[in-house]
């Protein structure tokens, strides 16, 4: 027998749990955090415990069997290589980015494929079933195997899906479901928090690969509980600028592959289109050499990407600023200190600006180098040679210091048409690598020598 489901109030600061709502937490004094919750039944008996609905037992690790799970591709090599390879059944993949980014367009992309093959269930909670179709029609997709459904009650989503038996689900999305076991407005926590809980554990039961679409909020991080990305198996973020019509997708984390992956997508007419060379749309070409711009190659995930690296530096008419776009800025004032000191480069009294090119973001360290090259070429007003890459990371002492992969950056750059190179001293070639010449440095003066 078991347990009937219990609503609950759930404190947010501390965790304490109230039968009835206050507004204040009489543990830890904490106002307006109680949420409505409900407690999951406790099961007693054979059935009790895991996903598939059978007991739990002690096993030791070495006499697990393991298998690799078989992928599915989505159509799409860009969204494939994000997700580790393509989708796993059973898993659940959260998906997040602005308003009309293309979250809705790709996952209709993808869905019109995989239903050619696979039974495919598309669930919209925001849009009108005429909408849909309506983006399918102008897109030119397939529309004769994917079954739709416009429904927000998690109760009936997957009572559908019982009956309709999807190898493949999507719900658009998680902020606008609702549990009748709540009474709480749906996007609010504990909505979020159990719809996507009811979901999730349909799909390890049924091995069902469900994709959830999730809001944003306006600092682009994913809106409701942050529990909800502990529950699900891969977090997937849509990045792009407003005014341009490149798109990228990154794996902030995955159960099933490596995490930081980076998928290219140009929006067009037809939907979105994989790019080939993403390198290519990140570097701009100019009819002669410009002060302040340099060529990095930094590592998205397994793929090398070349990047070129923008800074202007100009007198400051009252508090000099710091401001770094695709980069972060904390590190860009430590670089300035590190010019001063161990360069004899000083940008006092003056602002400086450094940007990306193209909107993406640079996370690693190994972009230090081009950042210092391209505000002393800034400053001296001197152009770099168009066919200059460089990358390394520095540290506060000034040495250069080693960058992960440096050989299949180096190659990228040269099937690129890049000629010389500045890298760190580790990272230099044992092998010549044919027409580039490649300068290994230690020092952050050795560097400025070398230009």
């Amino acid at each position: 027998m078991s347990k009937t489901a219990k609503t609950i109030h759930t404190c947010t600061a501390c965790g304490s749990e109230f039968s009835k709502w206050a507004g204040q937490c009489t543990d830890c004094g904490a106002w307006n955090t109680l949420v409505e919750s409900v407690r999951a039944p406790v099961l007693k008996g054979p059935r009790a415990g895991g996903y598939a609905g059978q007991a739990g037992e002690v096993t030791v690790l070495d006499q697990v069997r393991t298998q690799d799970a078989p992928r599915v591709a989505t159509g799409l090599s860009e969204l494939d290589r994000v997700l580790g390879g393509g989708l796993v059944a059973g898993s659940v993949v959260l998906i997040g980015g602005d308003p009309g980014i293309g979250k809705s367009t790709i996952l209709l992309q993808t869905m019109t494929h995989l239903a050619d093959s696979l039974p495919a269930l598309y669930i919209t909670g925001e849009e009108s079933l005429a909408q849909v179709a309506l983006r399918a029609r102008r897109l030119e997709l397939p529309m004769g195997r994917l079954k739709v459904m416009a429904e927000t009650s998690v109760e009936r989503i997957i009572a559908t899906a019982q009956v309709e038996q999807p190898r493949v689900l999507v719900v658009d999305s998680i902020q606008t479901l609702y549990t009748e076991a709540l009474t709480s407005a749906p996007g609010g926590v504990s909505q979020i928090r159990e719809s996507a809980a009811l979901l999730t554990r349909y799909a390890k039961q049924s091995g069902c690969a469900l994709f959830l679409v999730g809001h944003v909020t306006k600092e682009g991080a994913l809106a409701g509980p942050r529990v909800l990305e502990h529950m699900v198996d891969c977090v997937l973020y849509f990045e792009g600028e407003a005014d341009s019509r490149f798109r990228l997708i990154r794996a902030a984390k995955n159960r099933f592959g490596a995490v930081n992956e980076l998928g290219v997508f140009a929006m067009t007419d037809r939907g979105l289109r994989e790019v080939a060379n993403p390198s290519a749309i990140f570097l701009s070409r100019y009819d002669q050499p410009i002060p302040g711009s340099v060529v990095m190659v930094t590592r998205e995930g397994s793929r090398p990407l070349l990047v070129e690296v923008q800074a202007l530096v100009d007198d400051a008419f009252s508090n000099p600023r710091r401001v770094a776009v695709g980069l972060d800025q904390n590190r860009l004032a430590m670089l300035l200190a590190v010019l001063h000191r161990h360069g004899g480069i000083a940008s006092v009294g003056q602002d400086v600006f450094v940007n990306v090119v193209g909107g993406v973001k640079v996370l690693e360290t190994g972009s230090d180098l081009a950042v210092v090259l391209a505000v002393t070429s800034s400053l001296r007003g001197q152009a770099l040679d168009s066919d200059l890459v460089v990358f390394g990371e520095i540290g506060l002492s000034g040495e250069i210091r080693p960058v992960p992969n440096g050989q299949e950056r180096l190659r990228e750059a040269a099937k690129h048409g890049f000629k010389r190179a500045i890298v760190p001293r580790s990272n230099a070639p044992r092998q010549a690598i044919e027409g580039m010449q490649v300068v290994a440095v230690g020092r952050l003066s050795e560097a400025l020598e070398a230009l």
